[in-house]
């Protein structure tokens, strides 16, 4: 029998894979590492990883048993969307969000398995601390100093659009397999970005349907393409993926349970840079362009140069926000754009 059509995953460059012994090892790597990398195995001892093993049901009688009870949202797609959790034709979305218990959810899930054109059922970025009890404690990964957000993410078959996160990201499938498609920062121009305020989840996705792309209409699409990397993760794998990175992933089985940490090598009082793209867009993008050609170069001068030509010529005692940033100079700066934005 003739083996599917890969499309265009069949002739992407593989992601790298990596041993480590330990967590000494991974931290190493992790500090070190400005490229992905997978690390086959990392997490196959986990307990989930084990129920998941003897079937899709044992994997969420686990995570019953561990369940908070408490509302989950949870993204039901439309029947016969592949899995596709995308814009509709008018750009809104193709998928409700509903708040539900996980049984009732569950429930939903064991009823549409093995249906044809089944819709899509996806719960994304679920705090494990916040909607389990015990389930962190008993499968996560020992990142040392590093203080991650731990999220859970439970579907059927999926697909998510390609997109970026602020933080680094360490990506371990715990049930299911997930196929991962990875592009440099620098490539965001040839994923031809949809809105960056009306997204599926917060952050701007490629607009390109990766399994039927339409190079007509997004012809740079296939410069992107050179730079793809690609895996696919079985239970138990784990996949570095570095910060601001885009990424298109997809849960291949008809159930699938991700477990990811997030961290950011900055201190958490720093502001986010998706707010300041957000308010250049508002207060700079329309202006004239002599004054948007100004406001670059005090972009370039204050923000992207930042050398020491900026502050030279003021005394050190004087240099306000303009100095290296603490949480309490971090704190004017936030608090005087509130109130600028509130008037």
């Amino acid at each position: 029998m003739a083996e599917a059509d890969p499309g265009i995953f069949g002739a992407l460059a593989a992601i790298p894979e990596v041993i480590v012994s330990g967590p000494e090892a991974l931290d190493r790597q992790l500090r070190t590492a400005d490229r992905p990398f997978i690390v086959r195995g990392l997490v196959s001892h986990w307990p989930l990883v084990e129920a998941g093993r003897q079937s899709a049901r044992g994997a969420r009688d686990y995570l019953l048993r561990r369940r908070r009870e408490r509302p989950f949202t949870v993204s039901v797609g439309t029947p016969g969307s592949d899995g596709r959790l995308f814009y509709d034709h008018a750009m809104g979305m193709n998928f409700r969000t509903l708040r539900a218990k996980l049984p009732e959810i569950f429930a939903q899930i064991d009823a549409l398995e093995g249906k044809a054109d089944a819709p899509p059922i996806y719960l994304a970025s679920i705090d494990m601390h916040e909607f389990f009890a015990g389930l962190h404690e008993a499968n996560h990964v020992d990142l040392g100093d590093r203080g991650p957000l731990a999220s859970i993410w439970i579907g059927t078959r999926t697909r998510i659009a390609a997109h970026n996160d602020i933080p680094d990201n360490l990506a371990c499938v715990a049930v299911g397999r997930r196929r991962f498609t990875l592009f440099p920062r620098e490539q965001f121009r040839n994923l031809y970005l949809g809105p960056v305020d009306n997204t599926p989840a917060g952050r701007a996705v490629s607009m390109v349907d990766f399994h039927d792309p339409d190079f007509s209409a997004h012809p740079r699409f296939r410069d992107a393409l050179v730079h793809a990397q690609v895996a696919e993760l079985e239970a138990g794998d784990a996949l570095y993926i570095p910060a601001m990175w885009w990424h298109h992933v997809e849960g291949l089985e008809p159930f699938n349970v991700l477990v990811n940490y997030w961290w950011r090598e900055t201190p958490r009082w720093l502001g986010q840079p998706q707010d300041a793209l957000n308010h250049a867009l508002l207060a700079i993008r329309d202006l004239p362009e002599d004054q948007k050609r100004y406001w670059r170069d005090m972009f370039d001068y204050y923000v992207f140069g930042n050398d020491e030509d900026v502050v030279a010529h003021i005394p050190e005692n004087g240099r306000s926000i303009l100095a290296p940033l603490t949480p309490e100079s971090a704190g004017r700066i936030r608090a005087f754009l509130l109130r600028a934005l509130s008037q």
